[in-house]
């Protein structure tokens, strides 16, 4: 979970890309930090970087596939 020590870096936003669920290898649509829905893992990902693929990102099966999430985004 990304955490924060000084709120006034941060500003609330409630942009469309953070509801998007992301396949592993697509492009990252903004820079920002991602998180893995299933296993809860956070990488950090450049503006038009790949996500990690299925065979770069593997948790338990019972996890379910791979999905990423944008949590935080870099203006």
């Amino acid at each position: 979970m990304a955490v924060y020590q000084d709120s006034s870096y941060l500003i609330h936003c409630d942009h469309f890309d953070f509801n998007v669920k992301r396949a592993p290898g697509t492009s990252a649509s903004v820079s920002g930090i991602y998180r893995c829905i299933g296993c809860g893992q956070e990488i950090v990902v450049k503006k038009g970087q790949l996500l990690p693929k299925y065979e770069e990102h593997i948790h338990g099966f019972e996890l379910g596939p791979p999905r990423w999430q944008l949590i935080v985004f870099i203006l």
